[in-house]
């Protein structure tokens, strides 16, 4: 991971911005890597549509899921076997975001714009972002993912895509893996919907959540490295529930 120089920006205490827990907390700044880094130690994230001023969110309450508390669904796990695709961490970010960025079958709007995309993957060169990837075996064409940050064993996720049934599902069940093996208490997943919901996450207050990032960040980072180098198989995660090249 990179050092950061220190953002040009500081941003507004959640609770005094936004009392009444609207979301809401302030607007302007940039998406430099050191600012992103800023936003999230704060508890807050960009979220605004291309043409829009940036945007700063610090939700209440907040979404998280807790990567111990996760168990994948019997037809996940049927997939996972049958199609034995492969598994890789951030092998290709620039796509992963990028495919996330395109029209879904529920909206033809994205707010992944173009600037976003710039500020992410700079923050994953700097060494403060990752994705998931999943790729077919027979061809290696990559049909779903995700990507978030990552600061200390603070991990945030932001979107993910899938080309083909199940496989965004296969990248948030080797997410989950990762969380479990690195004992994190959370990972982040921001604002609540159904779907979060279906796959097990649950909400904190804004304040505990505040509270417990303050720590989380503190503590030694993801080794990525040791995912990066390995190329793992959605049947052997399947049938052993971890992470084996």
């Amino acid at each position: 991971m990179n050092t950061l120089a220190p953002s040009d920006f500081i941003f507004p205490d959640p609770f005094d911005a936004d009392p009444d827990g609207e979301g809401l907390i302030c607007i302007g700044a940039d998406l430099s890597p050191s600012t992103l880094y800023e936003a999230y130690t704060h508890g807050l994230f960009p979220w605004f549509s291309e043409g829009e001023p940036i945007c700063w969110w610090s939700p209440e309450p907040r979404c998280i899921i807790r990567p111990h508390n996760y168990h994948p669904s019997k037809s996940l796990l049927r997939n996972m076997k049958k199609h034995d695709y492969h598994i890789r961490v951030n092998h290709a970010f620039e796509r992963v975001i990028r495919s996330c960025a395109l029209p879904r079958v529920y909206a033809n709007e994205t707010w992944i714009s173009e600037e976003i995309i710039q500020g992410y993957c700079d923050l994953f060169h700097a060494g403060y972002a990752y994705s998931v990837e999943v790729w077919t075996n027979e061809d290696q064409r990559l049909v779903g993912g995700l990507y978030g940050v990552t600061i200390g064993k603070g991990c945030f996720g932001e979107s993910m895509f899938s080309t083909e049934t199940d496989v965004s599902k296969m990248a948030f069940y080797t997410l989950m893996l990762i969380g479990q093996e690195n004992q994190l208490p959370w990972i982040d997943c921001q604002l609540v919907n159904d779907h979060l919901l279906s796959l097990g996450a649950c909400t904190l207050s804004r304040q505990t959540y505040l509270k417990s990032l303050q720590d989380v960040i503190k503590q030694p980072a993801i080794d990525w490295k040791k995912y990066q180098e390995g190329v793992f198989s959605s049947k052997t995660i399947a049938v052993n529930a971890k992470l084996t090249h």
